[in-house]
């Protein structure tokens, strides 16, 4: 249940979303380079202050909690808005706020908080957890004169982002460092990518001057926050969008005549439209599970991170093929945002570890520390 000033927050995104990012302007800026409106970026940092709703006022944000910053965020991904939500809102802003305060860092972030500036990710994941021995960027240099070298493929919005934060393995061990994302030494190669409204590129390094952000002894720290708040935002993001394709798809079963009656009236479109709702509902409750695991230390991050994006992935894709078999032909068409949905459920199931991945890790978890003596708790509706 949100309160009276998320539900408001809820409202402001949504009329926004609307006035910003209808399905014309979606397909006009996920062709265009940039590929987002930097005005209307700006205005979302500005104005609306959605950027930074879980950055402390100190730090330059609003001081809010990651619960507004997930309210935001389902809007926005009902609307398929373009722009480097997933590099600077879910990863680099989260790394930002963990990493202990110095002039780089806190530069940057209020830059990012703004809409001034966008971000990019240069960290390679493990199933959407921190592996040191997945980075391939080594640093040389003194603290003073710091350069990188090396290629990470993947990189969410890399392609218009302003900023790089990069990690990299130097003598000390694995650091974080922000790069000038058209600085001396660096070159962004384009990706092919299934879903436009989310580009990818390769950035490659050689010998591009960086500045420290987060040292050996708090990278991984900071590295792990920021994937776990990833997992979960984008877990609320695909909510967001499962949402509207649900509501789209009874819409049209609504509005859909066949052999003179509403397509809604048959039992098989019923029974697959109230799958889609059970589907739905059990991945927002998974989905908020994790932001207030995450907002309130109460939970085990890593585990309700993981539940959710092993449940929201699958449900997202399920829903977005469901949605296309509701609507029949037309589903399939250009013409129709729906296979725009689907694209971006099936990049989306593969970013930060899948669907499989993520039920392995949880039963790593889960089981790894299980004993006869002390069986894994499973909720069973009971209290006691």
């Amino acid at each position: 249940m949100f309160t009276d000033e998320q539900q408001q927050l809820l409202s402001a995104v949504r009329r926004f979303a609307a006035e910003n990012f209808d399905e014309q302007t979606v397909r006009r800026l996920m062709e265009s380079d940039p590929p987002f409106d930097p005005t209307a970026w700006n205005r979302l940092g500005s104005e609306l202050g959605v950027l930074g709703l879980s950055v402390p006022e100190a730090d330059g944000g609003v001081g809010g909690t990651l619960v507004d910053q997930a309210v935001a965020v389902e809007e926005l991904g009902a609307a398929l808005a373009c722009g480097p939500m997933f590099g600077t809102v879910f990863l680099v802003i989260p790394a930002l706020v963990a990493a202990s305060a110095g002039p780089v860092r806190d530069d940057l972030l209020a830059e990012l908080v703004e809409g001034r500036r966008t971000a990019a990710f240069a960290v390679p994941d493990r199933a959407g957890a921190f592996d040191a021995a997945a980075i391939t960027v080594t640093a040389s240099g003194s603290d003073d004169s710091v350069t990188l070298s090396g290629t990470v493929t993947g990189v969410v919005d890399a392609g218009a982002a302003d900023d790089l934060l990069v990690a990299a393995v130097g003598d000390g061990g694995v650091s974080l460092y922000a790069v000038a994302a058209d600085g001396t030494g660096v070159e962004r190669t384009n990706q092919l990518t299934v879903d436009l409204t989310r580009p990818q590129a390769v950035v490659t390094l050689s010998d591009a001057p960086a500045r420290l952000v987060a040292g050996p002894d708090e990278a991984d720290r900071v590295i792990t926050h920021a994937f776990q708040v990833a997992s979960a935002l984008l877990a609320v993001e695909q909510v967001g969008a499962a949402q509207h394709l649900l509501d789209v798809a009874v819409q049209y079963a609504k509005d859909r005549l066949q052999f003179g009656r509403p397509i809604g009236s048959f039992q098989a479109v019923k029974h697959r439209l109230a799958d889609m709702m059970v589907d739905l509902e059990h991945a927002r409750s998974t989905a908020y599970h994790a932001v207030w695991a995450l907002t309130e230390g109460s939970d085990d991050p890593a585990l309700a991170a993981s539940i959710a994006q092993a449940t929201c992935s699958a449900a997202f894709s399920r829903i977005a093929a469901d949605a296309i078999q509701t609507l029949g032909g037309i589903g399939f068409t250009w013409e129709h945002q729906a296979h725009l949905y689907f694209k971006r459920a099936t990049v989306d199931a593969a970013l930060l570890g899948s669907a499989e991945e993520h039920r392995s890790r949880v039963a790593d978890m889960i089981l790894d520390t299980a004993s006869a003596e002390k069986p894994p708790r499973v909720a069973d509706g009971t209290h006691g």
